[in-house]
């Protein structure tokens, strides 16, 4: 195989193809063969290897332009050993209940609940305490851990299916509020899925979408080795494209913040020596997690029939 041999694409955002080269690996995967890259697909703490990242002169987006197809990427992923949690299990749950309370402060409106891509669902416990919803739909490859998600809807209406591309099941206009945590930098057509997903949401329902910030201090820091920077994400996001994104799907009310991220101490250390070339393996240090606004972005958003209903409900207000 051949660099010829991957999908060449246009942006997919604006469609645009004028770009111009920004980050690039010592040696570029697109001059490999999909073989050759298997034993780089998954791990962190490995020589740094990725295809090479563009930005869009159209619309902003940092994306490869040349990357897996869609067959190749199943079959990538079909291949990829179990994530063994790098971070502990306690950092992820404190980390994925913060972005659960900042979708409840969007306001949490009735209906179905849809995630894509939910894990072990610590999320989806969450709203199953504390929301109210009728029926939850997740969207999971993989079965191994089906009956986990289940436990933690808590006995909730719960349907779980595998393929993450294709929402048709879920009836339009059902969903209360819609989830992706680190989901929308691994899809080849964004702007595709944003568009099924906002015929889902009903009027008053919430979209929350975590994904890496490519303008982060932290990429500034480490450079090519920021950790996303990686055989698994084509596009990488900031503020304003997803601004962007979302205009154009069709979503209003738009809010974009740096997400709080729950680290234990010895693995940022780790990170930060592995940067500079130092391996801190054997040294003790302690596990206890923090929070920190670090390399991540939160953004939350709405179907915009719940921006005209809550116009028109302040301008009766504001008349009476």
């Amino acid at each position: 195989m051949t660099r010829s041999d991957f999908m060449q694409r246009p942006c997919p955002i604006c469609g645009a193809t004028a770009t111009h080269e920004e980050v690039r690996s010592d040696e570029r995967a697109e001059t490999m063969t999909l073989d050759a890259l298997r034993p780089f697909w998954s791990g962190l703490f490995k020589k740094k290897l990725f295809f090479s990242y563009h930005r869009c002169a159209d619309c902003g987006l940092l994306y490869a332009p040349i990357f897996f197809d869609g067959p190749q990427l199943a079959d990538l992923y079909a291949r990829m050993a179990p994530n063994m949690e790098v971070v502990s299990s306690d950092a992820i749950a404190a980390t994925q209940r913060g972005y659960f309370e900042r979708a409840a402060r969007q306001g949490l409106s009735r209906g179905g609940y849809l995630e894509i891509g939910p894990d072990i669902g610590h999320i989806a416990a969450a709203a199953a305490r504390h929301g109210d919803f009728g029926h939850f739909w997740l969207f999971e490859p993989n079965r191994a851990i089906h009956d986990t998600l289940r436990a933690a809807t808590a006995g909730r209406p719960t349907t779980l299916l595998t393929d993450m591309d294709d929402l048709s099941a879920v009836p339009d206009g059902s969903i209360g509020l819609a989830v992706m945590v680190h989901v929308l930098d691994h899809l080849l057509d964004p702007l595709a899925m944003l568009t099924q997903l906002r015929a889902k949401l009903r009027p008053g329902g919430t979209l929350m979408i975590v994904t890496h910030n490519e303008k982060s201090l932290l990429r500034t820091l480490m450079g090519v080795r920021w950790p996303p920077f990686c055989l698994q994400h084509p596009e990488l996001y900031n503020p304003d494209v997803m601004a962007n994104l979302l205009t154009r799907a069709g979503y209003a009310d738009i809010a974009v913040e740096r997400s709080v991220n729950h680290f234990p101490i010895d693995f940022l250390a780790r990170q930060a020596a592995w940067t500079v070339g130092l391996k801190l393996d054997r040294v003790p240090l302690p596990s206890r997690a923090i929070g920190l606004r670090l390399g991540n972005i939160i953004t939350v958003a709405t179907a915009p029939g719940q921006a005209a209903a809550a116009r028109a409900s302040k301008s009766l207000e504001t008349a009476a």
